[in-house]
């Protein structure tokens, strides 16, 4: 599959970079007690150090430390016992202190990578740069009043942890599949829940492009993109504008841009800084970090299995295809959900049940899998009916959706409504009969070789029996009796 994107005077490549902000799963703050909990009144949630008071000094948080190592031993990436927090120094109205304390030069994580699953099966590798903590700014609001900004500060101080690629993505599906890996290594690991609605989890895109085997153009960087479909538009727009850029004899300005999800394109909020415009330097208020390796081993030894080796064992295991594995474990809920219902059971026949009908239903009804009226027991039980000839497959579909409306087993509603499969081979050999006697002519035509007849026949059977005579015992009884 080529990544090149056609111009007017030959084909260009674009390279992408991310940077994701992932807020900490803690219930304080970084430095400090306050709560983190999403929707509450405006400055609710503001202690004296947030707000930057003179005199408050920081406390770091060890639950946002040991997520963060939690984190960086997802991405397979090395962990450094020593790590330095310092001040970034800017202004702005929802940042009290005039700076933001995170990492520099020493983070908290070093290099790591992702194996992210492409549409066509492939798979590709991502580096993973570096995983810093920082704490983040508070919330501008430009809608509360015609004339004034108002300033929340409820988010002032919560833990990010900034998780930066390499410049290995080259389009927008790998950009979408890098993100998607990573939320959901995230929620596996339980150091992010990846609500991009909420701004948990928030993408900056770093985009040059040049011609292919060239050196790397001037990039530009798209900000706070809260969607994963939005920052695939962004790549699609701000590559397309660098391209024409460049072919109308322009040349590309560093920069910091905005995107707009309702018109699909960005624009420019303000000239590119540089580290130096920052003015780093390490906060005089926090001694450097020092890990314990052995409490890292702790760690290691409590990580989850993740999608990766989850999806291994899915296939080695279940004997499923790796398309199919990987959007089982795409969710983890949704795979321990696969899991109860395959157990003991026909693993690819529950697949193709959770991942058809089932998952159907649920996007239908928008519901999640703990409000769904049937739970893995209940679709199991199904499966059970199908398995041992008592339903059919149009049958199952049939009690499937009862089932979804009432919220009863399988078992109940096929013995309310009298759906239990024929299997008796007499009984559907008399009804065969009968069809084939009222319908010589047709019976002619399928001794003469003309099986598309069959289906017909077939047909009549089933709706001679209400749909309750196994499709494959009538197809064999047609046979033995026309000499087939």
């Amino acid at each position: 599959m080529t990544n090149l994107i056609a111009g007017s005077t030959g084909p260009w490549e674009a390279v992408i970079g991310l940077e994701v902000h992932a807020q900490v799963i803690s219930r304080s703050k970084l430095f400090s007690g306050a709560a983190t909990g999403f929707g509450a009144e405006p400055n609710s949630q503001v202690s004296l150090v947030d707000a930057a008071f003179p005199g408050m000094l920081p406390v770091l948080n060890r639950v946002c430390v040991e997520q963060a190592v939690r984190t960086g031993l997802g991405l397979k990436a090395e962990i450094n016992l020593e790590s330095v927090f310092e001040r970034k120094n800017y202004f702005y109205p929802d940042l009290p202190a005039g700076y933001q304390i995170s990492q520099y030069d020493q983070p908290i994580v070093g290099e790591g990578s992702i194996v992210i699953d492409l549409a066509d099966g492939s798979s590709r590798e991502i580096g993973i740069e570096r995983l810093h903590l920082e704490q983040d700014a508070g919330k501008s609001l430009h809608d509360r009043h015609p004339k004034m900004t108002f300033v929340d500060l409820n988010r002032c101080g919560v833990a990010l942890m900034e998780i930066v690629s390499k410049p290995d993505m080259r389009s927008a599906e790998e950009a979408g599949a890098y993100l998607t890996k990573l939320r959901a290594i995230l929620r596996y690991l339980g150091s992010c829940d990846g609500n991009m609605a909420e701004g948990s989890m928030r993408a900056d895109v770093n985009l040059s492009v040049r011609r292919p085997g060239e050196p790397l153009g001037t990039r530009t960087e798209t900000k706070n993109v809260n969607s994963i479909r939005f920052v695939q538009q962004a790549i699609h727009y701000e590559a397309r504008r660098q391209i024409e850029v460049l072919e109308s004899g322009g040349t590309v300005v560093q920069e910091t841009r905005l995107f707009n999800g309702v018109t699909g394109e960005s624009r420019s909020l303000r000239s590119k800084e540089e580290a130096h415009d920052y003015r780093y330097f390490p906060d005089p208020d926090l001694l450097p970090l020092k890990l314990d390796p052995a409490r890292i081993e702790e760690i290691r030894a409590g990580l989850p299995e993740l999608p990766d080796e989850k999806k291994s064992r899915f296939i080695e295991s279940f004997r499923l295809k790796p398309v199919d594995a990987a959007i089982l474990v795409a969710d983890r809920e949704r795979a321990d959900f696969f899991e109860a219902v395959a157990a003991g059971r026909d693993a690819k026949l529950a697949s193709s049940w959770v991942m058809g009908d089932y998952f159907a239903a649920l996007n239908k009804a928008g519901s999640s899998l703990a409000e769904a009226p049937v739970d893995a027991e209940k679709l199991g039980g199904l499966i059970d009916l199908i398995a041992d000839k008592t339903l059919s497959g149009r049958m199952a579909k049939e009690v499937f959706e009862a089932m979804w409306e009432s919220g009863k087993t399988a078992a109940a509603i096929v013995e309310e409504r009298g759906l239990k499969q024929i299997t008796d081979t007499g009984a559907i050999a008399a009804i065969v009969e009968e069809i084939l006697v009222k319908n010589p002519a047709q019976a002619e035509q399928l001794k003469g070789g003309n099986m598309k007849i069959m289906g017909w026949f077939v047909g009549q059977t089933m709706k001679a029996t209400q749909g309750k005579a196994n499709p494959g015992t009538v197809n064999q009884l047609l046979k033995e009796k026309l000499g087939l």
